[in-house]
């Protein structure tokens, strides 16, 4: 017990010290991690760490996932979403297919069934080592479409494993079947995840303890995730939901200092969770080329296939991005299009009467609208408005593209996909360490260069500050506005000399009645921040950091304590 305690200690003071020491010898941490965990593998002294890769797939990567999902804008990733999903699942079914080939012809005996099983586990990005690409200069879309792929690629890898080996047992194998049985994973994963976010929402805006409220976030990944698995659906697409719905109602639904202590807590799960994957993954390494020596397979034969298939996975990565940026921006340019006649839409929605036609003229039925139906429409035309802004602020040019090739990385949880194999699978111990090659050799060519490429590629990157600062003023008359909407009492104007000279009591009631005044104003200017986060009409970064601000002070101000508490 002494000993697992000694060790839990070491690595978190290992994983704290890559954190401070990684910046200043120009490394990312996760990066520094990986090489202490080789080089402790390698020491004799030091016992081989084995893991159980279940323990990454289903108690590591569902907290890390929901994590990601909560702090992620939820309308950069509806933006985003085309480009999320066909890296998440067009991306992923193809490159495996290709590995799949090129491992059936590189490793004899193999098979397709079990090359596409292979490259199933090597395909999809690794949500962690995404971290590395956030310390470089990339913009912001680039950030939210690299994020969106992470968070839904490994529920397609997992699937289509499942399914490949399935199909290596049964020499069959059905397009149909696999098909459906991915719509399934998908539909059912989302039904739950969806359930377990509201619910987590409506149980935790009725305990009043910061603590406890973020305890039972800690449980939520997982409530997500089990039941999904149990049904034969995706567990980490149901943990990806909840923390989507979580992210976007949280704000309207739960206390500023129980977001806080979310933000704070998970923040430093998040760090824990992503040092140690890494650590393991280093770690593992001696145990996973002792298993290939065991069997008296090359070691070096096997790094030239593993490198091969970093060399096919980047070519299959640049052949995909290369249309689907020229996709987007073609339809960047179809929506800026379509402005004139969406800001006509928008002209109209301050005269309720034309409103209302407008309604009728894009609906169909003869019902007349209702006003929740001219809310939603009105909201509509604001998010098309917003989103048309976005793109063109933003267009994605051949930077971003060659950002969004060379930053997809693999990581841990390949190693621990590629571990699941069963232990029929032909050439086992060569496929993991194979596996383990493809991203180690992915961290350490791209994660070392990514930072000095964009550099290179982009040497002054974009200065957003001026944008900002326009947007903060923009948001600031937007503050202005919601406050104006609380009635305000002659007393607001009372004099220091007047409360110099007040009765106690007065003076109490005035705070109290001042307190409570100023929360409504930040209620109401919280609330105006949502709407317009939920239209788009502002940048989520910018938009985030104000609300961020409000929460500050509304917690400052209820620390005060005294009336109005």
């Amino acid at each position: 017990m002494i000993e697992i305690l000694v060790v839990g200690v070491v690595a978190l003071l290992v994983i704290a010290a890559a954190a401070v020491l990684g910046p200043r010898l120009g490394i990312a941490a996760p990066l520094v991690l990986v090489v202490v965990g080789i080089v402790a593998s390698l020491v004799p002294w030091i016992p081989h760490v084995e893991i159980d890769p279940e323990w990454i797939l289903v108690g590591v990567l569902p907290p890390l996932l929901y994590s990601s999902a909560v702090s992620m804008p939820a309308m950069d990733f509806r933006r985003e979403f085309t480009a999320i999903s066909g890296l998440s699942v067009v991306l992923v079914v193809a490159t495996s297919v290709v590995l799949g080939l090129f491992f059936a012809w590189a490793v004899p005996g193999l098979g397709l069934a079990w090359g596409i099983a292979l490259g199933a586990i090597v395909s999809p990005t690794d949500a962690v080592a995404t971290s590395i690409v956030k310390q470089t200069s990339v913009s912001r879309r680039v950030i939210a479409i690299l994020d969106g792929e992470s968070l839904l690629n490994d529920a397609t890898a997992l699937v289509l494993l499942r399914t490949a080996i399935a199909a290596a047992a049964a020499a069959a194998f059905s397009f149909w079947g696999a098909v459906g049985d991915f719509a399934f994973a998908v539909v059912v994963a989302v039904v739950i995840g969806g359930a377990v976010g509201l619910l987590n929402l409506a149980v935790r805006a009725r305990v009043t303890s910061a603590p406890v409220n973020t305890a039972i976030s800690f449980a939520v990944p997982f409530v997500a995730s089990i039941p999904a698995e149990h049904f034969g659906a995706s567990g980490l697409v149901a943990a990806v939901v909840a923390g989507l719905v979580t992210g976007v109602r949280a704000p309207r639904v739960l206390p500023p200092d129980h977001r806080l202590s979310d933000a704070q807590n998970w923040s430093t799960v998040e760090f824990v969770l992503e040092g140690g994957v890494f650590l393991v993954m280093g770690l593992q390494l001696a145990s996973i080329v002792g298993a290939v020596e065991r069997e008296h397979t090359g070691v070096w034969s096997a790094l030239l296939i593993a490198l091969g298939a970093l060399v096919v996975t980047l070519a299959v990565r640049a052949a995909y991005v290369v249309p689907l940026l020229r996709s987007l921006r073609a339809s960047a340019r179809r929506s800026a299009g379509m402005q004139a006649r969406v800001e006509s839409m928008r002209s109209k929605l301050d005269d309720p009467e034309a409103a209302r036609a407008a309604v009728q003229e894009h609906r169909r039925g003869r019902r007349i609208p209702t006003a929740r139906d001219v809310e939603r429409f009105g909201s509509r035309v604001r998010q098309a408005l917003g989103d048309i802004a976005y793109f063109r602020k933003a267009p994605l040019g051949w930077r971003d593209g060659t950002a969004v090739v060379w930053a997809g990385m693999r990581g841990a949880v390949t190693v621990a996909a590629a571990q699941t194999l069963p232990e029929g699978t032909p050439q086992r111990a060569l496929l993991v360490f194979v596996a383990f090659a493809v991203a180690l050799l992915s961290l350490v060519l791209q994660g070392l260069t990514i930072g000095p490429l964009m550099r290179r590629i982009s040497p002054q990157p974009g200065d957003t500050t001026e944008e900002d600062e326009g947007e903060r003023r923009r948001l600031l008359d937007l503050l202005r506005t919601a406050s104006d909407t609380v009635p305000t009492s002659g007393e607001s104007t009372v004099t220091r000399a007047e409360l110099a000279a007040a009765d106690p009591t007065e003076l109490r009631a005035w705070l109290g009645r001042e307190k409570a005044r100023r929360l409504a104003v930040l209620r109401a200017q919280r609330t105006a921040l949502l709407d317009a986060r939920d239209d788009g009409t502002f940048d989520a970064e910018v938009l985030a950091s104000v609300l961020r601000n409000l929460d500050a002070e509304q917690i400052a101000l209820e620390l005060r304590g005294g009336p109005g508490t």
